[in-house]
């Protein structure tokens, strides 16, 4: 089928450290989404957000879009990318001039724009978004529409993201490599706030901690913008490893443990319970059945979460997420789907946590409802809305350019190669 240029047509790629998904779907007049067609395939040549295998991280990329295309019946070119890397920065500019009273015009919210544009220093960094957010009317911040008001001074807040370059492009790469075109790059902490966030959430002050794979990002909400961002390098892969070392098993095996037995509690029948762990042995080799308690495997797991919730409960201090604002906490990515999470989180932070999943969109599969896909149903809520961004160009620059029928016959070959 010829590729589509609808614009109203968005794909959305979630790039982890454990799976590669991708979401394609259509905007409807009412500014719904319906969901015409996903794909998922094991995460290769990634760790902890970054590429360490442009070869491995390509394939993964290109199997997963051929995968939703099939199901949507329909090829597509552009996407919007989530990063999910540990060099995230997120600020907030705060912009300021003098209009003499006067009514406000457009041109002064231009200039005020224009100003904003100057002030920006992204210190050698790559400036993901600048969204202007909130306006301040002679003090009174909290204004979301100043046009028309009467004002001795107006301002605005921008809300910036920055990132390193090397890690942005590469990821970038990868995809461009397979035949995709990159209309923009999120990150995954502000994709992810856009599924599970209610807007009173992120109003009144909340905290949202994304237990991935390879790194956990905690963020901080206040006042409907994000204002403060942490990556920690502990994943749900540490817990899996720890699991492996522990008992002197494979990984595979530890991580089919920890998704079937594995919970963040522990109860006095755990330390009945018994689990029987088939020898970490070729085939050829004969070895004997090990039995462990489930009493064994919690503590593994605890002991690993302790230590992630410890420095979580650093993050948001250092954040500042206290007193009345700091009461809220949604825990979300893959690792919050273990058993009995969010009670070991509010015993370890002394704060109300609750799991996160992702806003239901029109024909979304029951399997994407869940944690682990907030990120890539975010990137579609996020892409689907009409959003003011201060540089007007993309994150990196367009190094791609190729006549349509020629991308798709590039993806066919590499396909083909790919399978011989």
């Amino acid at each position: 089928m010829a590729a589509s240029r609808n614009d109203s047509l968005i794909t959305a790629i979630d790039i982890g450290s454990w799976k590669v998904s991708a979401l394609i779907a259509r905007k409807q007049e009412d500014g719904t989404l319906t969901v015409l067609g996903t794909g998922q395939r094991e995460s290769r040549g990634v760790r902890r957000g970054f590429v360490i295998d442009m070869e491995r991280a390509e394939l993964a990329v290109r199997e997963t879009i051929e995968q939703a295309e099939k199901v949507a019946g329909i090829n597509i070119e552009n996407v919007v990318l989530s990063f999910s890397g540990g060099s995230i920065e997120s600020k907030v500019e705060p912009v300021e001039m003098e209009i003499a009273g006067k009514r406000v015009e457009q041109a002064d919210i231009d200039a005020l724009f224009e100003r904003a544009r100057e002030r920006i220093d992204p210190e050698g960094r790559v400036v993901l978004q600048a969204n202007p957010t909130l306006y301040t009317i002679d003090g009174m911040r909290g204004v979301p529409r100043p046009l028309g008001l009467h004002a001795e001074r107006l301002g605005v807040d921008v809300h910036v993201v920055l990132a390193d370059g090397a890690p942005l492009r590469n990821l970038e790469d990868a995809v461009r490599n397979a035949y995709l075109n990159v209309d923009a790059i999120v990150a995954a902490p502000v994709a992810t706030a856009a599924a599970c966030l209610s807007d009173e959430e992120r109003d009144l002050g909340v905290a949202l901690v994304e237990l991935g794979h390879g790194v956990t990002n905690v963020s901080l909400h206040i006042g409907g913008t994000l204002v403060g961002l942490r990556s920690i390098p502990i994943g749900s892969a540490d817990i899996t490893d720890d699991i492996a070392s522990a008992f002197g098993i494979r990984r595979s095996q530890a991580e089919r443990m920890k998704n079937f037995y594995g919970s963040a509690m522990q109860s006095r029948r755990d330390f009945r319970e018994v689990i029987e762990i088939a020898p970490a042995a070729s085939s050829a080799e004969q070895g004997e059945m090990r039995r462990v308690t489930r009493a064994e495997l919690v503590g593994v797991i605890c002991q690993r979460l302790s230590a992630l919730m410890t420095e979580v409960g650093k993050a948001l201090d250092e954040m500042g997420f206290s007193g009345p604002v700091g009461r809220q906490v949604v825990l979300t990515g893959g690792g919050a789907d273990m058993k009995g999470i969010a009670d070991y989180a509010q015993t370890a932070l002394g704060r109300a946590v609750r799991i996160g999943k992702p806003k239901m969109l029109d024909a979304l599969p029951s399997a994407h409802f869940g944690p682990a896909f907030t990120t890539l149903t975010g990137l579609a809520l996020y892409a689907a809305r009409e959003r003011k961004d201060l540089l007007h160009r993309p994150a990196t620059e367009q190094r791609v350019y190729r006549m349509r029928w020629f991308g798709l016959a590039q993806r066919l070959i590499a396909a083909l190669r790919a399978g011989y």
